[in-house]
């Protein structure tokens, strides 16, 4: 579903405002939003405040290819049973052995949990079983980290999977349409780049940063 929005995008609070209007306008029953670390999380935050919606976060970590490292040939999302995506035709493309993703799982496993002590402590994952579970990030390029995520969301069995993001190219987005009940993107630039060349301030967010949006969202 597309929405309006200006490029680029002033910042991820900005996106996250924008995001936030267009989703209040499909009056979602018993919402929960669920941020990406960290540059969903600021986005998140507008989003659950427009919605008057808890936030929480889906830990998910991308595994890029050897050599380069912002292509995702895989993600990793934490839980009781750990979820590995693998996007096949990049791993076949590039050439990348199952043995190199499971040797950066355990890597990426291991920051995820140091992630989690320091975002949300000792809490434990809200529930969103049989709640209307929004997934949210700053944007989605080639979608593996985001499939990732939904996967191992599915398990915990919401009622309904919503995906909102503000930009993401057309591709991806006609992609992972098929694997959530609804999907708002507010932006599918037709030449799509980094993420980052759609928004002004698109800085590398801190730990602290993520803990103070967390702490804003008291719902």
């Amino acid at each position: 579903m597309r929405g309006r929005v200006d490029l680029p995008l002033v910042d991820r609070a900005a996106a996250g405002r924008a995001l936030g209007e267009r989703l209040a306008t499909m009056h979602l029953p018993d919402p929960i939003v669920l941020a990406l670390p960290r540059g969903g999380v600021p986005v998140g935050l507008e989003v659950a405040r427009a919605l008057q919606a808890p936030l929480d976060l889906l830990l998910v970590r991308k595994i890029g290819v050897p050599f380069q490292s912002e292509l995702a040939v895989a993600a990793v999302l934490q839980g009781p049973d750990p979820v590995i995506v693998v996007d096949e035709a990049i791993r076949a493309e590039m050439g990348v052995q199952q043995s190199y993703i499971d040797q950066q799982a355990l890597i990426e496993l291991a920051e995820i949990e140091r992630r989690r002590r320091a975002y949300l402590g000792d809490r434990t994952p809200r529930p969103v079983s049989g709640r209307t579970a929004i997934v949210v990030d700053d944007g989605i390029a080639t979608g593996t980290t985001v499939r990732a995520a939904i996967k191992a969301l599915r398990q915990r069995n919401p009622a309904h999977v919503v995906l909102a993001v503000p930009v993401a190219p057309p591709d991806t987005v006609a992609r992972l349409s098929g694997e959530v009940d609804d999907l708002v993107c507010l932006a599918q630039p037709e030449i799509f780049g980094a993420i980052g060349l759609f928004y002004v301030d698109f800085h590398q967010l801190s730990d602290d940063e993520v803990v103070r949006a967390l702490q804003q969202c008291a719902t």
